[in-house]
């Protein structure tokens, strides 16, 4: 008896672990490690892939890995992973892929994000655990939502402060100090 076949049973494993194919458990491993931690600096502890390389060209290469990226998002909805983890796998992408464009910030950001790392093992822990989301998916999701809605409001408000100085419009008192 092997280890998987102790650990999800003899009859029957959970849909989706170890498929064969592109979207095998080894190839998705493999693809998570090529990108996010393939190459170590000698000397430290320091691991970083393909994805902290490419991001090095400046516009494209962000781009190019959040694609490839992508790959480990299809393969978890491929295999049924409930909705918040696909929404924190794309999250996580997503970081990637802005704080990534900053130039030199965002290339140190990608060695430490590890977003294909992190997207590998929401994906097995989603596998293992079907329907089973923890409170830390949905936290997640909600600051995510709220700092994007923020973002969303900055420039409304900035807008419309602006138009108004510049039309003459008498400001709410808090906003003349």
């Amino acid at each position: 008896m092997n280890s998987r076949s102790a650990t999800y049973g003899e009859v029957l494993r959970p849909r989706g672990i170890g498929r064969s194919g592109a979207f095998s458990d080894e190839n998705l491993e493999f693809l998570a490690r090529v990108l996010d931690d393939w190459f170590r600096i000698p000397g430290t502890s320091i691991r970083f892939g393909i994805d902290g390389i490419i991001g090095l060209v400046p516009g494209i290469g962000d781009l190019l890995s959040g694609l490839a990226s992508a790959v480990i998002v299809i393969a978890a909805w491929a295999r049924g992973v409930p909705t918040a983890g696909l929404l924190r796998m794309m999250a996580n992408i997503g970081i990637d892929v802005v704080v990534g464009a900053i130039p030199f910030i965002g290339d140190a950001f990608d060695i430490a994000w590890k977003a294909n790392r992190r997207n590998y093992e929401l994906l097995t822990r989603h596998i293992a655990q079907p329907r089973r989301h923890t409170w830390k998916d949905w936290v997640f999701l909600f600051v995510l939502g709220a700092m994007f809605l923020a973002l969303l409001a900055v420039p409304v408000v900035v807008t419309i402060w602006l138009l108004g100085w510049l039309l003459g419009i008498p400001m709410h008192p808090i906003w003349q100090r």
